[in-house]
Order: structure tokens, then sequence, then C-alpha cells
């Protein structure tokens, strides 16, 4: 009778009912800090703009404490449980559709590292032109030479980009509470994000070597 909307409910309307009844209702059966929880899944869910891969994981993990905060009290039946392990493995498959992007785009880089590193030979094998008319007739050689090196610069920037990222994942899952939408992944994802992260560095570093 004194509730703020009448069932049925929608996910947009549940989320208010938790907002407007936090205080007096739900703030006794989990941690009162969880509202920052349901703010950020209303303030998310409901914006009117597409979701990029890093807010879909937040609302995912925050999904989780949710639930898991819920879980402490009742398993609502074997509902809940089965809403977490759904949300579970929404985050797995995030997390390989990450990693094969990031994959992706390291083999890219060392495509063009190789095929720089291919151009770069073939114009060490070339006889300098010293002359002066010849030097007239390749204005742009100096400027193909800074883009090429502007393309490197821009490839190696790529590669640490990518080691920033693994960084952040390996220390969201060794030490959870040092990033506040960390994911309570394991160890073994760490250590093969770290594998692949080096396997893509080792051919890197034969291409430049090459």
């Amino acid at each position: 009778q004194i509730l703020y909307l009448k069932p049925p409910w929608t996910l947009a309307n549940l989320l208010k009912c938790y907002k407007k009844h936090w205080m007096a209702v739900f703030g006794y059966v989990v941690p009162r800090n969880l509202l920052s929880t349901i703010e950020c899944l209303s303030k998310h869910l409901y914006a009117d703009k597409p979701f990029d891969s890093s807010t879909v994981r937040i609302l995912l993990q925050e999904s989780k404490k949710l639930l898991h905060a819920f879980s402490t009290r009742s398993d609502y039946n074997g509902v809940l449980p089965k809403a977490y392990a759904e949300v579970t493995k929404l985050c797995e498959t995030l997390w390989e559709v990450r990693a094969a992007l990031v994959e992706q785009d390291l083999s890219e880089d060392i495509m063009v590292l190789s095929e720089n590193a291919a151009c770069e030979k073939m114009e060490a094998t070339t006889p300098n032109l010293q002359s002066t008319e010849e030097k007239e007739l390749h204005p742009g050689f100096h400027v193909a030479q800074e883009n090429r090196h502007q393309e490197i610069w821009s490839v190696l920037e790529g590669v640490w980009n990518t080691m920033n990222l693994y960084s952040i994942e390996l220390f969201q899952k060794l030490d959870p509470s040092a990033v506040t939408m960390a994911a309570k992944a394991s160890f073994e994802e760490a250590f093969l994000g770290l594998q692949k992260l080096l396997a893509a560095v080792k051919d890197i570093r034969e291409g430049i070597g090459r």
C-alpha cells in the first residue's frame, strides 16, 4: 500500500523503488553504501546514448555486487543464484571479446611493423642518391621518412596502451579492493592474458629485428 510504484514492475520501476525506499527498507537488508550501485545502474541503463565495452563491464560488475549482497539474505527460491550465474557468464563473454579485439589490434600492428621493416631493408640496400639534382627529384623523401617514423611510434604506443590495459586487469584480479569496480575473476584469466601479451610483444621484437 505504501509502495512508490505498484507492480507489475519494469527494471526502471524497480530501480526507482530501490532509491525511494532505500533508507527505510533496503538499507536494513544490504549494506547502505550499495545505493551507489543502484544509482550507477539507473544512470547508465537509461542514459540516451550507446554503451561502450567499459560501461558494460562496470554495469555487469555492479549488478554482481548487488546480487551477491542480497544472496546473503536469501536465494529467493533459486532465482538469485541463476541470475548471478547469467551475469557472471556475460562478464566472461565480455572478457573474451575484449581479449580477442586486443589480440586483433596487436596482429594488425605487427603487420604494419613487418611492412615497415621490409621497406627499410629495401632502402638500406638501395644506393644513396648523392647529387643535388637527384635530391631535387625526391622532395617528399624526408616527409615519407617522417611519416614512417610516426607510424612506428603509433604502433609502439598501441603496445604500451595494451600493456596498461592488461596491467589494470591484472591488478583488479589480484587485489579487488584496489579498484572499486573490480571483477572477481580468476588468476588463470590474468595469467592467460599476460601470456598472450608476451607472445605478441615477442613477435613485434622479432619484426623489429628483421
